[in-house]
């Protein structure tokens, strides 16, 4: 006999068979917490982006790629992360473990998970998107319960658990759903995310149906549905436990306790309603939601032992009760506590219930630019007497530099800019990103964990320590102005005072002078596009070389030596003159001394011509630092009779036409390249000294 469907338009908004009904129709979701984040972040398959990092290929999901204070590189850790989320979403091993980041301080592991936090939080308030949950209501009609009339589902339980635990018999609950217009499919797939009730709702379910004689439409009346409540502040939905000291920390923070304002209320002591879960971080974050143990391994034994049985049976346990949860378990650690606790060996089980990501500094100096304006900040500058605070153009590729520097690890097959270069993408001479994957295969073979491709460097703190060390400089403050070279005076002092082990500390002064020869390459690039009076001088010129080496040899040359390319850029056909004094010049600054190393050098600039303006018709080699440094130096020396000359006439300002040709550049810095008149002056002061000139 064919089962009546249910009518259900009169019921209530708020009542369980309204809930159901819409969960049946498709307009509500019931899932796990994991299955809501999977869809959050692969939802959309426009969004999944194949990409290459380090010459290895991978994927880029654009849901962590927004807003103003977005997630910056971290490339491996999200994609360990989706997968881990995928997997449990799909009923695999992961949906029984928690996932740990660990790494050195000032990487970015909390910032990851309070941003993941935040995604979640945007993704639930969606309509479409929201969790449920119910409260028991008109329990004075009861009796027992004092003056309490309203009980919330303390770990925010979904009315489709309470649907599914309605009756004890599995086959009636089934049935139930279908008179709803549920099919046989759909409550299979229900099904998948049973879990029983936890004890108090359990226990005053029981009550309710036993004071209604089993009627379910009365028991109905008992029950309000409404949305689980999304607040950072107060820990539902995402919720953050930071391990405390020893003497202040308790289980009770995490399971929560017994509640004496209950038991005055409560006639019968055996109600498990006596325990209040939400005095504990858990339980607020049960129905779904992300719960973020910072520091897990700082915490004392029994806590971390309390943290294994959630991890493991998802279920949180007090004298013999047990509310089921479905929460993501999200993780951060140190690398010195981590290895702390591995010492310990007595606390093994939960390693195991761990997937641990290593999360490395980002090693990307391009992507560390976009890093270091969250350092410096977006909101305006000022003196410590209200004026306007210029940064220099120079300074956010300056401080980039050198704490990418810092990242690179020794190796024999690639010096650190080398390194660099390849890490953001980029032409580093001869080497091939190949190279640098073998580089990064060998390192990350390594047992100890700090020895790997970027897990040693200065953080992301160190940054902002430098950052504050230039601002609160007498020099910044009087100049009104962050003179990018007063950065390396800052970067200096934060090793010396920060950095503790003396092998560190010795290679990143090694690097800090590394980066200071980069920063010297900037400044001749400025001051060539300043006495040029152009600002992008030095580009046009690097890339008229390419476009010459290229058509020196082309079949349609005539005796004139002009050649017409088409610019990848504007389509256009463009004629150029080829000047092989100007290329024999630039190929003897790169040292380049037989007709073998031109053409080789030739035949490589060709080749990356040809790769690079298929993906990016805008590329311009100006991250080819030899390239460039060769061009400026030939350009200076036939315009102003050497750098030699230029410097002598910029610092030797007696007469009318030296002190002249200063103040067009310092002019040209100020209008067109976006110095003040305090950088512009140091820039120019520096270039005319011999610092850091190797």
């Amino acid at each position: 006999m064919a089962t009546q469907k249910k009518n259900t338009m009169s019921a209530p908004v708020n009542s369980l068979d309204f809930h159901m009904s819409k969960v049946i129709t498709g307009e509500r979701k019931f899932e796990n917490v994991f299955q809501s984040i999977s869809r959050m972040i692969l939802g959309d398959p426009k969004k999944i982006k194949r990409i290459t990092v380090n010459g290895r290929s991978t994927y880029d999901f654009d849901v962590f790629r927004h807003d103003s204070k977005h997630i910056i590189g971290m490339f491996d850790e999200i994609n360990s992360f989706v997968s881990f989320v995928k997997d449990a979403a799909e009923g695999g091993s992961s949906a029984e473990m928690a996932f740990v980041l660990i790494g050195e301080p000032g990487n970015g592991k909390t910032f990851f998970v309070d941003y993941l936090s935040h995604l979640y939080r945007k993704f639930i308030a969606k309509e479409e998107n929201m969790r449920y949950t119910f409260k028991f209501i008109n329990l004075e009609k009861l009796g027992g319960y004092g003056n309490i009339k309203t009980i919330e589902s303390q770990t925010f339980e979904d009315p489709m658990i309470l649907a599914m635990n309605l009756f004890a018999d599995e086959d009636k609950n089934k049935d139930y759903m279908i008179k709803l217009g549920a099919d046989k499919d759909m409550i299979n797939q229900f099904y998948k995310n049973y879990r029983s009730l936890g004890a108090c709702t359990d226990y005053i379910l029981n009550q309710i149906i036993t004071h209604c004689n089993n009627d379910i439409e009365k028991v109905n009346e008992f029950v309000e549905i409404m949305p689980v409540p999304l607040s950072e502040s107060r820990g539902t939905l995402t919720g953050k436990y930071a391990a405390k000291d020893k003497i202040t920390s308790s289980a009770v923070d995490l399971l929560g306790e017994e509640s004496i304002t209950r038991l005055l209320h409560i006639s019968d002591t055996a109600n498990p309603y006596r325990f209040d879960l939400r005095r504990g971080a858990l339980a607020r974050v049960a129905g779904g939601g992300i719960h973020f143990a910072d520091e897990i391994f700082k915490n004392k034994r029994d806590l971390v032992q309390v943290y294994l049985g959630v991890i493991q049976n998802r279920t949180i346990e007090m004298e013999g009760f047990k509310w089921p949860i479905d929460t993501l378990i999200v993780a951060t650690s140190n690398n010195s506590e981590f290895a702390r606790f591995l010492e310990e060996r007595e606390e093994a089980p939960i390693i195991d219930r761990c997937r641990v990501a290593y999360m490395a500094h980002n090693t990307n100096y391009r992507l560390q630019q976009d890093l270091t304006k969250y350092s410096i900040g977006n909101k305006e500058k000022t003196t410590f007497s209200s004026e306007k605070l210029h940064i220099d153009p120079n300074l956010n590729y300056a401080v980039s530099a050198a704490v990418t520097l810092s990242r690179m690890p020794y190796s024999d097959k690639l010096t650190p800019i080398e390194m660099m270069k390849l890490s953001a993408g980029e032409v580093a001479g001869e080497k091939s990103i190949k190279t640098l994957s073998e580089v990064i295969n060998e390192l990350n073979i390594d047992p100890d964990i700090t020895k790997r491709f970027g897990q040693k460097g200065l953080g992301h703190r160190n940054l902002g320590r430098s950052i504050q060390i230039l601002l609160e400089r007498s020099e910044t403050q009087e100049g009104k102005c962050m003179y990018a070279g007063d950065i390396f005076l800052a970067l200096e002092s934060v090793i010396i005072d920060y950095v503790h082990d003396s092998n560190d500390r010795e290679k990143y002064l090694k690097d800090l002078k590394i980066a200071k020869g980069l920063y010297r390459k900037e400044v001749m690039t400025t001051i060539f596009n300043a006495y040029m009076d152009e600002p992008d001088a030095i580009e046009k010129d690097v890339l008229n070389y390419v476009n010459m080496i290229i058509g020196v040899d082309a079949k349609n040359l005539g005796p004139d030596k002009i050649w017409t390319y088409r610019d990848p850029q504007s389509n256009k056909l463009i004629p150029i003159k080829i000047d092989e004094t100007f290329i024999n010049s630039v190929e003897s600054r790169l040292g380049l001394k037989n007709q073998e190393q031109k053409q080789s050098f030739r035949t490589t600039i060709s080749k990356i011509y040809g790769q690079k303006m298929i993906q990016d018709p805008n590329y311009n080699f100006m991250d080819n630092n030899e390239l460039v440094k060769a061009v400026t130096d030939v350009r200076l020396k036939s315009d102003v009779a050497g750098a030699g000359s230029l410097v002598g006439a910029l610092s030797n300002r007696t007469n009318e036409e030296n002190q002249k040709l200063f103040n067009r550049m310092i002019q040209t810095m100020t209008k067109k390249l976006g110095y003040c008149k305090t950088c512009a002056m140091k820039t120019i002061e520096y270039f005319c000294t011999q610092d850091d000139a190797n």
